[in-house]
């Protein structure tokens, strides 16, 4: 959603906080994240930033039965029962992610923009931008709807409720810690807590194993590159530097690189880019989501944003890029991710 112009006072309040809310409602990377509807699965660049999809949900071996029913309680407070599942709508693509990765994928009746991954591409969209359609949710008669905190406008969560659909609630995911604790809570509501407890372990064993392929001086705390996560969107004219809190520090750190962002001070999530910003943060490696690298003209125009051409990771071409639909969804593919940034922030050397 980027094209480079200058930055900081040609960023507008409005389409700012608009930007900032697609992230949320993503990552909800972050991560998400507002990527668009085609983006792929997850990805890694080089120093000119091509990338390689990685866009499928990994299925298990057995379906799993739903043990229904099951009452649980949602993230906004209140207990909900769930009757059926076989007609499931979960309103972000990290959700879906976790709901194919435990074998419920064919009854996932509907996506969110945000599900981007193979399996998923041709369910029909019932989101608008990333603003819910409770016309379009309750049309395809959903037995259990997933959402993130995130997710709405409230109206359209009131609705879907009004109308008697068993509608939970989660916390969006923005660190590493976060994957078990999704997968466990989809579980449990889809009445498939073995199921899920198989998934969080696969998925833990195989982040351990990506976290292995971090070269042995910057595991032990020297020699870290410093990372910087830049939010790009440019036809909003929106460019950000991601801070504590962005959902990229965690993925940066688990990687063995140090986010410069954070590192240099920036207690928010997401602020302004400006020169002064980035001189300050100095990153050896910049990190971006592949759509908004595309959305700036690629490596080219990514380095004509003020300061960007300036900084190490700049005067070196160093850019790391990950597919918007995958990068900040903290699910069972984010080893995937983890082993791509540890390649592209490391060069893979040890």
């Amino acid at each position: 959603m980027s094209q480079h112009r200058p930055v900081g006072a040609l960023i507008r309040l409005p389409r700012l906080l608009g930007a900032l809310a697609a992230l949320l409602a993503l990552a909800a990377v972050l991560t998400g994240c507002g990527p668009s509807d085609d983006a792929a699965g997850g990805g890694g660049g080089t120093a000119d930033g091509r990338r390689a999809a990685a866009d499928r949900v990994e299925l298990p071996a057995t379906k799993p039965e739903p043990q229904l029913p099951v009452t649980v309680r949602s993230s906004d407070g209140r207990d909900v029962t769930v009757t059926a599942a076989d007609r499931i709508v979960p309103l972000s693509g990290a959700l879906s992610e976790v709901v194919f990765g435990l074998g419920l994928g064919e009854r996932v009746v509907a996506r969110d923009i945000t599900a981007t991954f193979e399996q998923a591409r041709n369910l029909p969209v019932v989101t608008r931008a990333h603003d819910v359609s409770a016309e379009s949710v309750l049309s395809l008669k959903p037995t259990l709807v997933l959402a993130e905190t995130t997710a709405g406008p409230a109206e359209a969560i009131g609705q879907i409720r009004a109308a008697g659909v068993p509608l939970v609630v989660l916390d969006p995911a923005k660190k590493l810690d976060d994957v078990g604790t999704r997968i466990d809570k989809v579980a449990a509501a889809l009445g498939v807590r073995a199921a899920g407890d198989e998934l969080r372990t696969r998925t833990q064993g195989r982040i351990d194993q990506a976290r292995k392929g971090i070269p042995r001086d910057a595991a032990a705390g020297s020699r870290r590159p410093r990372v910087a996560f830049l939010y790009l969107r440019g036809s909003a004219s929106v460019y950000l530097l991601g801070g504590a809190g962005s959902g990229a520090d965690s993925l940066i750190e688990a990687a063995g690189g140090t986010d410069a962002g954070k590192e240099s001070g920036l207690k928010k999530d997401f602020t302004p880019i400006t020169s002064e910003a980035l001189a300050k943060a100095a990153p050896d490696v910049i990190l971006v989501m592949s759509k908004g690298l595309d959305s700036v003209g690629g490596v080219d125009g990514l380095l004509k944003i003020p300061g960007v051409g300036q900084t190490p990771a700049g005067l070196d071409r160093r850019i790391a890029s990950v597919d918007d639909g995958v990068l900040l969804n903290f699910g069972p593919r984010t080893d995937a991710v983890l082993t791509s940034l540890v390649e592209q922030i490391h060069r893979g050397g040890r």
